[in-house]
């Protein structure tokens, strides 16, 4: 019984080309309480594998969090097995803006012990006593409210590229980070103020804004379906777009284009950019933000050493590599050095 991919990125790639059939990028998540999740994983994974969805999905004790690709025509039998599943029936699907075929290029299905790292201890605290889920054109209104505080709750590098007008945006590195830094900045108005929240597709908002609540926030609320239902919405609903730039996406796309403006910068010359790239450099792989221009004369690296490192013979930057521990640089996270515009 086949329970991994035996294709590799590039073997996928090809296949896909070939078929030429569209794909739809999609995302879910859903808090449940998951008794044996190993089976759960296994019996996503044969099932999807079938159906050549590709993505990365966790499963959890707590629940199941999913990025992936389904070929458009099979999107029918894959919301028809979701649905078979009890708890995540009628289940909120996030569709993206933008649609890339090769958004995903392996089906991995793992058991972690959280869907979202948040180091929670989840035994403190209700997680079930939420915050107000709101709407686009409830979050425009609540977001031009004096009486509110809108609260990014995503990373330095997704809100670098793309956020909305007046939020707050912390400068950190991981989910859990932000927690502490935001109920230590606004411990002052936990009773006078309205905490809106936002993030990617809602996930980390759900857990957060328990948690505040449970702090002694009084009134919370967090944007439905995050971001990405938003833009949905505004342009089904003919709103206003009150987001600025883009929204950065964990998949091989980084990002999607949510409205024109460009608020970052190339971090290598200064000019105005907001397209996320890897260094080219496989030993490396740090996430940064590279315009056309310097990504043509560092091809496409991070800094002069990594250019000459990927300039050599690929057997020699494997014999350099071996034996070192593998990078986590992917979303790691446009901190270094190197980097002379990074803010």
């Amino acid at each position: 019984m086949q329970l991994y991919n035996t294709l590799s990125a590039k073997e996928r790639e090809k296949l896909i080309e070939e078929a030429g059939k569209d794909r739809l990028t999609i995302s879910f998540y859903k808090y449940a309480h998951i008794g044996n999740p190993h089976i759960l994983r296994n019996h996503l994974f044969i099932t999807w594998n079938e159906m050549e969805v590709l993505g990365r999905i966790y499963v959890a004790h707590e629940g199941i969090n999913a990025q992936l690709s389904v070929p458009a025509e099979n999107f029918e039998g894959f919301k028809n097995h979701l649905d078979s599943i009890s708890f995540l029936e009628n289940v909120r699907l996030n569709i993206a803006i933008e649609q890339d075929n090769k958004s995903f290029l392996k089906l991995k299905v793992k058991v972690r012990k959280k869907i979202v790292a948040d180091g929670l201890n989840d035994a403190t605290f209700d997680v079930t006593n939420k915050g107000i889920h709101v709407g686009a054109e409830e979050f425009n209104r609540l977001i031009e409210d004096p009486d509110t505080v809108l609260v990014d709750m995503r990373n330095h590098y997704e809100s670098e590229i793309g956020h909305f007008k007046n939020a707050i945006t912390p400068d950190v590195d991981t989910f859990r980070d932000s927690l502490d830094i935001i109920e230590k900045d606004l411990a002052e108005h936990k009773e006078d103020k309205k905490l809106v929240m936002y993030c990617t597709g809602g996930i980390r908002c759900e857990k957060a804004s328990a948690y505040y609540k449970h702090k002694g926030f009084k009134n919370v609320y967090q944007l439905e379906g995050g971001i990405i239902e938003y833009t949905r919405q505004v342009r089904d609903q003919n709103l206003e777009n009150k987001f600025l730039g883009k929204n950065f996406v964990f998949d091989h796309r980084r990002g999607e284009r949510i409205s024109e403006d460009v608020i970052s910068h190339c971090h290598q010359c200064g000019k105005p950019c907001d397209t996320h790239v890897n260094c080219a450099n496989e030993a490396c792989h740090l996430l940064f933000i590279q315009c056309e221009e310097c990504a043509e004369a560092m091809d496409q690296c991070c800094s002069v050493e990594c250019q000459e490192i990927h300039a050599l013979p690929i057997e020699e930057q494997k014999r350099l590599r071996k034996g070192k521990g593998a990078s986590n640089k992917i979303f790691k996270k446009g901190r270094s050095p190197v980097l002379k515009y990074k803010r």
